[in-house]
């Protein structure tokens, strides 16, 4: 095997990858001349041992999580893809694009690259990491150790229970204290900031296909009626409204 492609799955972040899924994973891998995955499939080559040592990325949605379950290895949040000796990973799933024209472009050289790209009407390198992309990317990196890591926890699992007592909680300090620090080195009261990290990540649910009712659940932000209220406010339209603009690939009017 001269490739081994491990595409990602929504279950990975959340669940161990199945045994067959693991077997099959070191079995390829250990006859194959380089070793990728696209978006969440790191966490199957990490579980199966192939990032040991080594750095990676991920959907920045899923980065931290990442480096928690698996701290034999260094993730890198920002990049759209890397290549660590004979093993690569990449971000979210358009990234694969970008990972597939740098195999292209060691496998035949620079210019059928550029040739690819140009087919595909995309960039041979993306401008930019995948940060410009995120919440996390437009807030100031706060000093406070505390409230820094609180944010990662926020951003990895934006369903998770991120009221004020609970981040509090879990970051040491008093509610009054955490949301002084906020709004002092975040520029936002704690639940504005956690509904923005809820916003984005129902967006990029809806985007993909997610019905309202998923959406809501898996974002954190509760019920449709929850949803609707925080679309209408932030963005103007409604959350069905906003599914509807990615049912096509056809350019507005």
């Amino acid at each position: 095997t001269h490739t081994l492609v491990v595409p990602g799955s929504e279950d990975l972040p959340h669940h161990p990858p199945p045994a067959g899924l693991l077997d099959a994973v070191t079995g390829l891998a250990g006859r194959s001349a380089r070793v990728a995955s696209v978006c969440t499939g790191a966490f199957a080559l990490a579980a199966a041992g192939l990032l040991d040592g080594r750095r990676a990325t991920t959907h920045w949605r899923h980065a931290a999580v990442l480096a928690r379950r698996f701290p034999a290895l260094t993730v890198d949040p920002d990049a759209i893809f890397v290549r660590d000796g004979r093993t690569y990973t990449s971000a979210g799933v358009t990234a694969g694009i970008d990972l597939a024209l740098a195999l292209v472009e060691d496998d035949e050289g620079a210019d059928l690259a550029r040739e690819v790209a140009r087919d595909l009407v995309v960039f041979l390198q993306r401008p930019g990491g995948q940060s410009q992309f995120s919440v996390a990317a437009r807030t100031p990196s706060p000093q406070h150790d505390a409230l820094r890591g609180l944010l990662r926890e926020v951003t990895a699992d934006p369903a998770a229970d991120h009221s004020l007592p609970a981040l509090a909680r879990r970051g040491g300090l008093s509610a009054r204290h955490l949301t002084r620090l906020f709004n002092e080195q975040v520029g936002s009261t704690p639940a504005a900031y956690v509904e923005s990290v809820r916003l984005e990540a129902a967006q990029a649910l809806l985007e993909a296909g997610e019905s309202v009712t998923g959406a809501a659940r898996r974002s954190g932000l509760g019920s449709d009626e929850s949803l609707r209220r925080v679309f209408l406010r932030r963005l103007g339209v409604t959350p069905s409204t906003y599914r509807a603009r990615f049912r096509t690939t056809a350019p507005a009017s």
